[in-house]
């Protein structure tokens, strides 16, 4: 099986993850960049393709470039993975996930999680600066759960929660055999 994993980073995270999955998959790895120079006829040649961005404002970075590539490859085994700060069990993951894809791309794409953390060195001023005021702001709402408290806390500082074993689903998935679409 021919795979191709896809990903954009700024601090890391999500390239650790793509480079998890590519070697386990023993498939090619390519950052955006490069994969935005391919010509079309480039991504025929894989079974399973795998985009893989960061969480950033409910969205899930760069993905519009996937989604919209992906609309011509529904051929293929296809998948996203997104990387965040929240832990996988976090309840607000789902209901990221959820709304990562239209039900018409839910048919032919699967989405995953993968926790990451945050590497404030490592961040561009703009988020850097983002999540400060993010932070600053749960840390002065006068009404803050003890979930907000806590988030803040967590997030006030450089923090690495990944792990491989967040691969494994993503892994299966692009592995199944036969025509099986996204469900």
């Amino acid at each position: 099986m021919k795979t191709l994993i896809i990903y954009t980073s700024q601090t890391g995270f999500t390239k650790r993850y793509a480079e998890w999955i590519a070697e386990k998959m023993s498939g090619e790895l390519l950052d955006l960049r490069d994969a935005q120079k391919k010509s079309d006829d480039y991504f025929k040649d894989f079974d399973a393709i795998c985009y893989g961005g960061w969480a950033m404002a409910g969205n899930l970075v760069k993905g519009k470039w996937f989604l919209e590539k992906a609309s011509d490859l529904q051929d293929k085994r296809l998948a996203m993975f997104c990387v965040g700060g929240s832990p996988n069990d976090n309840p607000d993951v789902d209901a990221f996930l959820q709304n990562v894809l239209t039900e018409e791309q839910k048919k032919y794409i699967k989405v995953f999680y993968c926790q990451g953390g945050f590497n404030y060195e490592k961040m561009k001023a703009p988020s850097r600066l983002a999540m400060k005021m993010f932070v600053s702001t749960l840390r002065n709402k006068k009404d803050a759960t003890e979930k907000e408290k806590a988030m803040a806390e967590k997030m006030a500082s450089s923090y690495d929660i990944s792990d491989v074993k967040y691969i494994e689903p993503i892994v299966a998935y692009l592995l199944e055999k036969g025509n099986e679409k996204a469900v």
